[in-house]
């Protein structure tokens, strides 16, 4: 299963690929919005682990686009903030996101959304 991972800080990325890499999947990283746009374009993916706040294009924007992308509509999104839960729930854009977590990330909180997500996805490929 190949996941995309991104995030602008390099720990937090490094974090959540090396426990993706852990538990056998593929893990593909992007360092802001718009280099995860092209990398989403261009790959296959079942998931897209995507940071809220970043340079050059946030998150939600990053989503939308994504959303919008032939290949990519029916792809889960797993959307990652620091932000309160409830300002994100009053996004407009918040229907985009399969699942949503605060960071600091907790490990089996992060990894049980992962295999859920990939688990639906890969169900309703099936299907």
């Amino acid at each position: 299963m190949n996941v995309l991972v991104v995030d602008d800080k390099a720990s937090v990325r490094d974090y959540m690929s090396q426990l993706l890499l852990a538990h056998g999947y593929n893990v593909d990283t992007a360092t802001n919005g718009l280099d995860g746009f092209e990398k989403a374009q261009l790959g296959n993916y079942q998931l897209f682990v995507i940071d809220h706040l970043m340079p050059l294009m946030n998150g939600v924007l990053l989503s939308k686009n994504i959303k919008q992308t032939e290949q990519c509509t029916a792809t889960p999104i797993l959307f990652i903030t620091t932000q309160a839960k409830d300002s994100v729930e009053k996004l407009p854009e918040y229907s985009l996101f399969d699942k949503v977590l605060n960071k600091p990330l907790d490990q089996y909180d992060f990894l049980s959304a992962v295999s859920s997500l990939i688990l639906h996805e890969s169900s309703s490929i099936a299907l």
